[in-house]
């Protein structure tokens, strides 16, 4: 596909392995959402964050992204602590949170099988990823959270890994005066194993408001 651009499809079965692992998911739970999770927030917004996938019992069972799952808690709460959003709590799509000059996607939008894209899933989806990054307006800020994520962004915007390694904090210059920021990602594991702690997460998120703020 290219390095061309195209709109969320919320119908798109491109990737055989993913839609059929929705086909399974949606039969034994009948009430989720199963489909590909489209992006959420601010239509004009300098901060877009690009997590990694859908969640089983998150974004996969409420149709919006980070919400309804551990991860969420805390990206939502620290959103809600520097301004980006309304609420510090994100438990259903239509429970009225609204995003604030930011916005959250993910590398892939589809659930995949144990939470591990493929490469060629990630690869194939990029099309939507460049789309949301050609939204983000000049001087704006891509959180990218894990390592996942930040790969998917350098493909979107056509650059190579070894231009931006990732590492937690790594701050890198893209065009337009925009700046690619890395995060772990606030997934359970990271957390409870705290190779992600709160006050780490804080930093980042204040970190972002700084560069938009300069």
């Amino acid at each position: 596909m290219g390095h061309g651009t195209a709109s969320f499809d919320p119908g798109c079965r491109s990737c055989e392995r993913l839609a059929g692992f929705l086909d399974e998911v949606r039969e034994r739970h009948p009430g989720y959402h199963c489909h590909p999770v489209a992006p959420f927030g601010s239509a004009a917004h300098r901060l877009l964050i690009v997590g990694l996938a859908p969640g089983l019992h998150g974004a996969n069972r409420t149709g919006r992204p980070f919400t309804g799952d551990h991860a969420g808690i805390l990206l939502y709460r620290t959103l809600h602590a520097h301004g980006f959003a309304s609420r510090p709590e994100s438990v259903a799509a239509d429970d009225e949170l609204e995003l604030v000059d930011c916005r959250i996607t993910n590398a892939v939008k589809c659930l995949p099988p144990a939470n591990k894209p493929l490469p060629a899933e990630v690869q194939r989806c990029n099309i939507y990823l460049a789309a949301e990054l050609a939204a983000v307006p000049a001087g704006g800020v891509i959180l990218a959270l894990g390592a996942i994520a930040h790969g998917a962004v350098l493909r979107a915007l056509g650059l190579r890994p070894v231009q931006a390694h990732f590492a937690h904090g790594a701050e890198h210059e893209l065009p337009e005066r925009r700046i690619l920021l890395d995060s772990y990602h606030c997934s359970r594991y990271n957390t409870q194993t705290r190779r992600l702690t709160v006050p780490m997460f804080d930093g980042i998120l204040t970190r972002a408001r700084h560069l938009l703020a300069d």
